[in-house]
């Protein structure tokens, strides 16, 4: 399999059309308006896999909630997702409502550096959120024996939403931040006389602020 470059915070997710449980797709054309989280996984029928499955199965809405579809990845047939899906919902109860890409032949994984050298042949647990512009915002990769943490990707990409609506940046765990709660983070001066400006108001109390670099506030405000 030829080894591709990394790809990089910041570039369009690249145009491809890929083989899914739930029919041929094109990304990322067919989720142009949506935010969407690309998910892979080692291998169809592993254990610590299949709790990563159910887990966004039942987050699922959550993620509709943000405008945000789930598409799941691993270098498997089409044949072997279906049976694996079926098998989640009889043994537990769980109907996984995302589409899984069969990427059999690992081009996807490839083009997406999804497969790393020292880890095996196998794709490693990465996940990629894409805007509803079609860029790539995060990237995140997990080792085969350590699960990914859903509340932290679904938390990523509220905080991604937020930062753009209200162009801020957000702390720390936010909502739920050690120095500032859930406050976000007020961009910081971009010249002297702003930074000055933001001294005069943290002495007369009129801004929240550690200092004129560390300025935040509520999100309404």
């Amino acid at each position: 399999m030829e080894e591709k470059r990394m790809t990089l915070l910041g570039e369009k997710f690249p145009s491809m059309e890929v083989v899914t449980t739930h029919g041929v797709k094109k990304l990322p054309e067919d989720y142009k308006g949506k935010w969407y989280v690309l998910f892979s996984h080692p291998a169809d029928f592993t254990p610590v896999c299949t709790t990563e499955f159910v887990e966004f199965a039942r987050r699922a809405n959550d993620f509709k909630e943000l405008n945000t579809e789930l598409i799941g990845l691993s270098i498997d047939q089409v044949f072997s997702h279906i049976k694996w899906v079926d098998w989640i919902k009889e043994n537990t109860g769980v109907t996984i409502p995302y589409p899984v890409i069969a990427d059999d032949m690992g081009r996807v994984a490839s083009n997406l550096g999804m497969v790393h050298p020292n880890m095996g042949t196998n794709t490693v647990r990465a996940v990629f959120i894409v805007d509803d512009k079609g860029v790539i915002r995060l990237i995140m990769y997990y080792p085969q024996e350590a699960g990914r943490n859903i509340d932290e990707i679904l938390r990523s990409v509220k905080a991604l939403q937020v930062a753009d609506k209200h162009g801020v940046a957000v702390p720390e765990n936010w909502p739920d931040n050690y120095l500032i709660k859930d406050h976000v983070i007020v961009p910081p001066a971009a010249d002297e006389k702003l930074a000055n400006e933001r001294k005069e108001k943290i002495k007369n109390k009129e801004i929240e602020a550690f200092d004129w670099w560390f300025v935040h506030k509520p999100l309404d405000k």
